[in-house]
């Protein structure tokens, strides 16, 4: 994906650096997506023309969106419309040193969540294009390549949830300069495929075969933040909560029964019974149901961290990236050394 809606590295200095894009528009299409759209279009103009205008409305909405967005002032100048100088500098300095507990939207710049706004919108015009696409007879290949873009868009949505999640941990502005976050999103997304493919075994409730099944899977950077990272007890509880679709509470509760009753294993179909409530355990490959499942970890976590109370104050994807962030930290240094 060519496309990012905030890309947080980009407005963190004082000053503009020359090699940053131009922040005064918004690509609403990259190349393959421009393709894959124009695709469509040929299709029902000729096969299904009430499809079709509705096609040309929602494709204008988008590319109007963009303009209006880009109209807002760039997250990289100095600003100064209230008499107050802003500058990315101080933005990031205000982020980081809020007493404001809960959510950070009203302290954002307008263009960072209308941005945001505008990658929701570009996702579900992909989602139903890939529908009007499979409805039109076009190739199964074409068809795939609609989701993929729509998955990635998901993921890209997740991993700037948990950039701004993390916003007050200052790691991640102390290694902002990183250029290789950006490989961060397709990673989660192999995590999170790989998971789809796993049916946890609810015996022990630890998880253990499931975990090598699902590093096993993944590339080296996975394997050694499992191989590094997996001692510390909060990261433990975030991977526990990952593989098993369950809360660290109710993973709590299903040890504890299992132990107290002398059970040795239950099945998967048993696990709202012995909560005593309807979960979802199962994963679909729903986009929808991806953010869904990762923003409920998100919240427990959060209210956890507030109120200091037991089970993971940090998502597993909170962990990988600062994980991430650290490796590639170490590396820039090692490599200005060596040129020193």
């Amino acid at each position: 994906m060519d496309y990012t809606s905030i890309n947080l590295s980009e407005f963190l200095t004082d000053e503009q650096p020359s090699n940053l894009p131009d922040d005064s528009g918004i690509v609403v299409f990259s190349k393959e997506q421009e393709l894959l759209v124009d695709a469509v279009r040929k299709r029902i103009e000729t096969d299904d023309i009430e499809h079709a205008e509705m096609y040309r409305k929602r494709i204008s909405d988008l590319k109007t969106l963009a303009a209006a967005i880009a109209n807002f002032p760039s997250l990289l100048e100095r600003s100064n419309l209230t008499l107050e100088e802003r500058t990315p500098q101080l933005l990031i300095e205000s982020l980081i040193n809020s007493n404001r507990e809960g959510d950070t939207t009203l302290q954002l710049p307008s263009k960072a969540t209308l941005g945001r706004g505008f990658l929701v919108a570009k996702l579900h015009t992909f989602s139903n294009l890939e529908k009007l696409a499979k409805n039109a007879g076009l190739d199964d290949k074409t068809v795939r390549r609609f989701h993929d873009e729509t998955i990635s868009m998901m993921f890209l949505l997740l991993a700037e949830d948990v950039y701004m999640n993390l916003i007050h941990d200052l790691l991640l502005w102390e290694h902002r300069a990183d250029q290789n976050i950006n490989d961060i999103s397709p990673v989660l997304q192999s995590v999170w495929l790989a998971r789809t493919r796993l049916a946890p075994a609810f015996g022990t409730m630890m998880g253990t075969s499931e975990l090598l099944m699902l590093s096993f899977q993944l590339d080296d950077q996975w394997q050694d933040f499992i191989r590094t990272k997996l001692a510390d007890e909060d990261v433990r509880q975030s991977m526990e909560e990952f593989l098993f679709g369950l809360s660290f509470e109710q993973i709590t509760k299903l040890k504890n029964l299992l132990r107290e009753k002398g059970i040795r294993a239950i099945g998967r179909d048993e696990v709202s019974d012995y909560l005593g409530e309807s979960v979802k355990i199962d994963m679909s490959m729903d986009y929808r149901d991806f953010f869904q499942q990762y923003s409920i970890r998100r919240d427990n976590a959060r209210v956890r961290n507030r109120l200091k109370i037991p089970g993971p104050h940090k998502t597993l994807e909170d962990h990988f990236i600062c994980f991430v962030m650290e490796r590639n930290s170490e590396k820039q240094k090692r490599d200005t050394a060596a040129l020193s």
